[in-house]
C-alpha cells in the first residue's frame, strides 16, 4: 500500500515543488490550498480548497483525510510574510492571523489525528527569522520563532505520551518565491527546487530540524551567538 501524505498550501512555491517531489518517490498525494484552483495541475489523488484562517479549516483537513483513506505524513506549507518597517496594523494582524491561528489550526489537527491513529509525521515550513527578532519583519519574526516553539512542544508531548510522532521543522532563508516579490533585493537566494529536494530528504530522513541551506545554518549560528546588547543595535 503507498504512503500516502497531505500538503498544505501546495498551490504554488515551495508546497507545491514539495508535492511534485513527493510523487515522484511514489507517494499517494492530497493537496489542499486556498486557491484550489491550481492544484488539479498537480495530479494528486484529491484535492481540498482550505483557507487555514478560517473556522471550518480543521474540518476540511478531516475530509481530505477521509477521502485519501488515512494519512501518514501531514507537510505544511502555508505562510505569509512582509517587511513591516512602519508597523502597518493591518500587514500585523494578517501576518498573526495566518502564521500564529492558521497554523495552530492546522497543525493542531494533524496532531490529533496522529495521536488517535498513535503514529505519523508531521513536517512543517517555518522560517529561519525565527531565531531572532527582525527588526523589517516584526509580526513575521515573531510567528516563525512561535512555530519553532510549538514544534518543539507538541514533540515533547508526544514522547511523553508515548505516542509515535515524528516531527520535521523545516527552516529555509530567502527562497525565490512570490512570497519575496517586490522592489526589495534579498542576499543568498534559494531556488524552491533545489530547497524541495532538501525538505524530502530531511522528510525521508526524519530529521528534527532542518534549516536550508548550509550558509544559513552558519548564518543562524552566528545569530544565536550575538548577545541582546549587541543586537538590538544591528541595523537590518
Amino acid at each position: 500500500m503507498k504512503k500516502r501524505a497531505i500538503v498544505i498550501g501546495a498551490s504554488s512555491g515551495i508546497g507545491r515543488e514539495v508535492a511534485l517531489q513527493l510523487m515522484q518517490q511514489g507517494w499517494a498525494l492530497g493537496v489542499a490550498a486556498r486557491r484550489a484552483d491550481l492544484l488539479e495541475s498537480i495530479g494528486a489523488v484529491a484535492t481540498e480548497q482550505i483557507d487555514v484562517t478560517q473556522d471550518d479549516a480543521a474540518e476540511k483537513l478531516r475530509n481530505l483525510i477521509e477521502k485519501m483513506g488515512g494519512m501518514d505524513l501531514f507537510f505544511y506549507a502555508s505562510g505569509i510574510g512582509k517587511q513591516n518597517r512602519d508597523l502597518h496594523e493591518d500587514i500585523e494582524l494578517a501576518t498573526m492571523q495566518t502564521n500564529a491561528l492558521g497554523f495552530t489550526r492546522m497543525i493542531g489537527e494533524a496532531y490529533r489525528y496522529f495521536a488517535e491513529r498513535g503514529e505519523g509525521h508531521i513536517a512543517a515550513i517555518t522560517s529561519i527569522a525565527g531565531t531572532k527578532g527582525l527588526g523589517p519583519a516584526p509580526a513575521y519574526s515573531a510567528t516563525k520563532a512561535m512555530q519553532n516553539t510549538y514544534l518543539q512542544a507538541l514533540e515533547q508531548q508526544a514522547n511523553a505520551r508515548g505516542l509515535r510522532i515524528g516531527f520535521t521543522d523545516i527552516r529555509p532563508g530567502f527562497v525565490d518565491t512570490a512570497l519575496l516579490s517586490g522592489d526589495f533585493h534579498y542576499p543568498m537566494m534559494l531556488k524552491p527546487e533545489k530547497v524541495a529536494r532538501e525538505i524530502v530528504c530531511a522528510i525521508n530522513a526524519k530529521k528534527h530540524i532542518r534549516v536550508i541551506d548550509w550558509r544559513y545554518r552558519l548564518l543562524t549560528a552566528c545569530w544565536r551567538m550575538i548577545p541582546n546588547c549587541i543586537w538590538r543595535r544591528i541595523k537590518l
